[in-house]
């Protein structure tokens, strides 16, 4: 597929649609991303055509809807190039998939006196569960911490906080607050060298990047297929076959089992052992559109289109008085999220009146309040970009901020 943006914009129906008499100019797909029309296409084809439960079923469209299903997973595998499709599990979504990590192989592997490093740029979904599991357990947890408001991590401290104790480093592959972009290589490394089990955050990598996860080798990596162009319910789990193995079914009923009997029960096989009862269809097949479609662009044309949008946007912003921005200025540190400040104007002003203009953005603390604490802030404006994003979006943006300005005195 050609990258026009012209072709892109008319792939979405919502994009059709005026907010207010305006366009609408969507940018805030770091919370979800829009659908092109071959997704919703592909959902009504599974209702309308061969709606059947999977896995059982010996009449054709039951055959069908497996096949369909199970084509979704190895799809999925080769887009992070996972070794096998038994390391692909579906969830509903990568918080699901980090509670996944957290019930069935954490509490069987970490105990008291242990540790587990994560970073300061967590999304609550990287720190909750880790906070339970602490408390059950006399285990801590550590943070890598962050240099400032250019939202790196501080490097220099791993090595006096990866010890011999540490059996779990849970890191953010991508920001979604600031679109600081990690080092992992480095970091999962060092964490080997230790002997820790390594989890990646890749809710806001997978959508925007290449990601291989061979190449990272990581032990668990977790996103969300609602982020990239494919509907909601659909969380991924790959993790490495010694670590499902580690682990104990985090729900039991439905496809997981093998035998039952009236005293004990015996579990299925992998991926299956960790998919209970029946599981979210038509969306897992539909998200096999998703993929071709951004298998189509190319993941490293994604990833250079939304450099350049974004480059562009900071340098628009950056030309702006009174606007503070927040992250990593350096592009190659980050992706196609910014988070800023105007001066003397509350973010949640700020957001309403781009809504005036059909302009969609995200304010608040971006569900990583530990974050903005060390920022000492209560919160950001945030605009993330994704492939339908071009200059004019951007232009619009900057016209709007100016009259927000304005509005406000």
């Amino acid at each position: 597929m050609t990258f026009s943006m012209k072709q892109i914009k008319s792939d979405f129906p919502i994009f059709k649609r005026t907010i207010r008499g305006k366009r609408l100019i969507y940018l805030d797909s770091a919370a979800t991303s829009q659908k092109p029309q071959s997704v919703i296409n592909a959902l009504s084809d599974y209702y309308s055509n061969y709606n059947a439960n999977i896995h059982r079923g010996l009449y054709l469209i039951a055959q069908e809807a497996t096949m369909a299903y199970e084509t979704a997973r190895g799809r999925m595998r080769l887009f992070i190039n996972a070794p096998a499709s038994e390391n692909i599990i579906f969830t509903r979504n990568t918080t699901e998939s980090i509670n996944l990590v957290a019930y069935a192989w954490a509490r069987n592997n970490i105990t008291d006196g242990d540790e587990i490093l994560l970073s300061e740029l967590e999304h609550h979904s990287n720190i909750i569960p880790w906070q339970q599991l602490a408390q059950e357990k006399n285990i801590t947890l550590k943070y890598i911490p962050i240099t400032g408001l250019d939202g790196r991590l501080d490097l220099s401290t791993l090595d006096t906080l990866l010890t011999e104790k540490t059996k779990l480093v849970a890191l953010v592959h991508m920001s979604n607050a600031l679109g600081t972009i990690n080092p992992l290589q480095k970091i999962i490394q060092k964490a080997q060298a230790v002997g820790a089990v390594t989890l990646i955050d890749g809710a806001q990598s997978a959508p925007h990047m290449q990601v291989d996860v061979s190449e990272l080798d990581c032990d668990f990596f977790v996103f969300s297929m609602h982020k990239m162009l494919g509907p909601t319910g659909v969380g991924v789990l790959y993790a490495k076959t010694e670590r499902l193995n580690e682990a104990e079914p985090f729900l039991t009923g439905g496809e997981m089992i093998d035998q039952v009997y009236k005293d004990h029960a015996t579990w299925n096989t992998l991926p299956w052992r960790f998919e209970a009862g029946t599981p979210n269809i038509a969306d897992v097949i539909a998200c096999t559109a998703a993929l071709d479609y951004l298998n189509a662009l190319g993941m490293d044309t994604v990833h250079q289109h939304e450099q350049k949008i974004t480059a562009y946007a900071l340098d628009k912003l950056s030309a702006m008085p009174g606007i503070t921005l927040i992250g990593p200025q350096i592009m190659q540190q980050r992706g196609g999220v910014i988070s800023f400040e105007m001066d003397g104007i509350h973010t949640h002003d700020i957001a309403q009146f781009l809504d005036s203009r059909g302009i969609c953005i995200r304010v608040g603390n971006h569900c990583a309040q530990p974050l903005m604490q060390c920022l000492e802030r209560a919160g950001t404006a945030r605009l993330s970009i994704y492939i339908y994003n071009d200059e004019t979006d951007i232009d619009e943006l900057i016209d709007s901020l100016n009259d927000c300005r304005k509005y406000f005195g």
